[in-house]
């Protein structure tokens, strides 16, 4: 079928051998610069860089604690960072209740009802709380979930 078919690349080659046995003087500049393409793109698709994998880094771990601590010295040590916590959250919420106080001067000096808008940011800020309460209760027996499904497979 293909020797029938008008697209037999047999003529085309049968032209292009009789063009090429021809005596021209540029016939072979012109079969190299017209093979250099094909080069080309050849040897772009068949150079290849392979890169070893990057050395391993060695890891050196940097203690903050004495590995020698007592566990007195570690109750005292919790005991003082939970009270720079604590103080820290006092700064804090002191400082946005005077930042509520302000805005609540404002909005009365404004003509708005300071005491309704109060009572919904009270209102929101509660449901907020719950909703953490909630995710942290959920991730919390999620975790009991997990680690007694692993404990259970792996007695026999």
């Amino acid at each position: 079928m293909l020797s029938k078919s008008r697209f037999n690349p047999k003529a085309g080659i049968a032209d292009f051998w009789s063009e090429f046995r021809k005596p021209n003087p540029y016939r072979w500049p012109i079969l190299f610069v017209s093979s250099m393409p094909f080069a080309l793109i050849m040897l772009w698709a068949t150079s290849e860089t392979a890169y070893m994998p990057p050395e391993r880094p060695s890891v050196t771990y940097i203690t903050s604690f004495a590995p020698d601590r007592t566990d007195d010295e570690i109750i005292a040590s919790n005991e003082e960072n939970q009270a720079a916590k604590d103080a820290r959250a006092a700064r804090i919420a002191e400082y946005e209740q005077r930042k509520r106080d302000a805005y609540k001067a404002l909005g009365a000096a404004s003509g708005f009802d300071v005491e309704e808008m109060e009572r919904q940011a009270e209102a929101d800020r509660a449901a907020e709380a719950a909703a953490e309460a909630a995710r942290l209760e959920a991730l919390s027996s999620r975790n009991e979930q997990t680690s007694s499904a692993s404990s259970e497979s792996e007695t026999p």
